[in-house]
């Protein structure tokens, strides 16, 4: 019998058809992010003309099926949602720092946490400076997120040397201090360091009689007329070696007539001076010291009593950012999905046909243009990334601010420069 040589089909069993159906779009991409949105399934659907006709497909076969076409788009929308947010993440962070995060989803979508920001334009709340300045506030000593606490003991006679730390952990494991007063820093210090931030001294009450206001040796001399005009309006002129002298006094005054009740901490132990007299010869009560202090935190732990916002967003991926809606894209962003994801098409068609770089016919051979497509898909799609990119660069919020800047400067020389019209009452 004659072996039949006639092939089953003259045309490819795998080619793009010209146009595509809204129906099979939702089975054909990858994660599905859009297809319960009609605009995109449209979309979709029409891309397969859109690359049968820039591909040349009613002149030769162009080896893709209308699922690939499918996928690419949607890549393509996902490559511009994700430039589009890396822009606006980088114009909101610094206002967004602290704020609160959420959970997602394998697809980017958010699962759980406030609404999408993807669309929002946020409030400027300089939140870095903020941040920082809470900081500085803490150190200082007056406020930042940091609460600073206030404890006191009783000091002993003739004892100099205290340890503030093993006085305060004790009042917080007890919860009350030694005098009987509960701390509000009970249970808070565990093996945690604190940091002195101010101590309160009292003087002796017979020194403020002696040094205070109404002491009449604390007055260093008269200087309201040294130098000036005397009260025959005469004018003294004043020795320079007598300036020497009254600088000389000065110094001694401060040394003699001031209270020298100071003290000083090391390691968070106090060293007093002079040593304390225990009882007081006036009210007959033993001295006591005020301290205040905070306690060395964990930087990524939340505080109980004061919201400082370390478990919100850190960074650019914690933004409560979803992909970008398809609807809300304009035509300039879908123009761009259009081209990247023919570019996607054309990349996808040179990796088809490198695998049979030639197909051999009788007597002679066809070379497949795999190598230019491949290397025109990664220019097109390098050229478009770059390209969104560098104009979303130059409308970020500092750009604009400064192109605002330049607007006010500019119409203020055109109207320095106009000539004014002249009134005529």
């Amino acid at each position: 019998m004659p072996t039949n040589l006639q092939p089953l089909s003259e045309t490819s069993a795998i080619i793009l058809s010209s146009t595509g159906s809204t129906d099979d779009v939702a089975s054909a991409v990858p994660f599905g992010i859009y297809v319960n949105s009609v605009e995109f399934v449209t979309g979709a659907a029409r891309q397969v003309n859109y690359v049968f006709k820039k591909l040349g497909g009613d002149v030769v076969d162009i080896e893709l099926t209308n699922d690939n076409v499918y996928a690419a788009y949607e890549e393509a929308v996902l490559e511009y949602s994700y430039i589009v947010n890396m822009h606006q993440g980088k114009n909101v962070l610094s206002d967004t720092l602290g704020n609160l995060t959420g959970t997602f989803d394998h697809k980017g979508e958010l699962v759980s946490g406030p609404a999408s920001a993807s669309l929002q334009y946020p409030r400027v709340t300089l939140s870095y400076a903020n941040k920082i300045g809470d900081g500085v506030s803490t150190m200082a000593g007056v406020g930042g997120t940091t609460r600073i606490y206030s404890a006191s003991f009783t000091t002993e006679k003739t004892k100099q040397d205290y340890d503030l730390q093993a006085i305060v952990e004790a009042a917080s494991t007890s919860g009350v201090d030694d005098a009987g007063n509960a701390v509000p820093y009970a249970g808070k210090i565990s093996n945690s360091r604190i940091i002195i931030d101010k101590v309160f001294y009292r003087s002796p009450v017979a020194m403020w009689r002696f040094y205070g206001y109404y002491g009449g040796i604390g007055v260093v001399g008269n200087y309201s007329t040294y130098g000036q005009y005397a009260d025959d309006s005469t004018f003294e002129v004043v020795p320079t070696w007598q300036n020497k002298l009254q600088a000389m006094m000065y110094e001694d005054s401060l040394y003699t007539r001031v209270s020298h009740y100071s003290y000083e901490i090391i390691n968070n132990r106090l060293r007093i001076y002079p040593q304390p007299r225990g009882e007081d010869a006036f009210g007959g009560y033993l001295d006591r010291i005020w301290f205040r202090f905070r306690i060395e935190d964990n930087s990524w732990g939340e505080n109980d009593d004061v919201n400082s916002g370390v478990l919100g967003v850190n960074n650019i991926n914690t933004l409560p950012f979803d992909n970008l809606p398809y609807a809300n894209i304009n035509s300039m962003g879908k123009q761009w999905i259009r081209n990247y994801a023919l570019a996607l098409c054309k990349e996808m068609l040179g990796q088809i046909r490198g695998k049979f770089q030639t197909v051999p016919i009788p007597g002679e051979s066809v070379t497949l243009n795999y190598s230019s497509l491949l290397s025109e898909a990664q220019k097109e799609k390098d050229d478009l990334r770059k390209g969104l990119s560098d104009m979303l660069k130059e409308i970020e919020y500092t750009e604009l601010a400064k192109k605002d800047q330049e607007k006010v400067t500019a119409a203020e020389e055109t109207l320095r420069r106009s000539p004014l019209p002249i009134f005529v009452g």
